[in-house]
């Protein structure tokens, strides 16, 4: 009898420990809104998938820059990607908030993964009223630095 409680406690157990750990491909609701998503993560937060969609892109030199708006969290990121070839030249992407009288308010960056097709993104910048854009720059002076209209 004894060790049957004892199997049926951990069986218990493990059901219990099973149904905390999340399935792959489950959605949490976003852990942030406006400007307390500055500088958080978006998949961090849950804001990755929170009606997300890609609102400005640039392209300077074959790296592209995607401003990445989350209607669900009410914030903006830069995602970039390397469709070059040419891994010779640092550069790194850019999102920049600014107020309604067009000041910059702060700027985020993430660098460009040297490998072609590889991607990555930045931090988040947050809040409906404000204006954004990204940009893509590159270190030294080979090619000027080139920026999408504000969103």
């Amino acid at each position: 009898m004894k060790r049957i409680l004892t199997r049926a406690a951990t069986v218990s157990a493990a059901v219990v420990t099973m149904s905390m750990v999340p399935l792959a491909g489950t959605s949490f609701a976003a852990t942030c809104s406006g400007a307390g998503c500055d500088n958080l993560g978006p998949r961090a937060t849950g804001c990755e998938t929170a009606s997300v969609t890609t609102v400005r892109t640039i392209d300077n030199n074959s790296r592209k820059a995607e401003l990445r708006w989350s209607s669900g969290c009410s914030a903006a990121w830069v995602r970039v990607t390397n469709n070059s070839s040419n891994s010779v030249f640092n550069s790194y992407g850019y999102i920049e908030k600014f107020d309604s009288a067009g000041k910059l308010i702060r700027s985020l960056s993430v660098r460009v993964p040297d490998t072609t097709g590889g991607s990555d993104w930045s931090n988040m910048l947050g809040g409906a009223s404000y204006y954004y854009r990204v940009c893509i720059a590159f270190v030294g002076d080979e090619y000027p630095m080139k920026c999408s209209t504000k969103f």
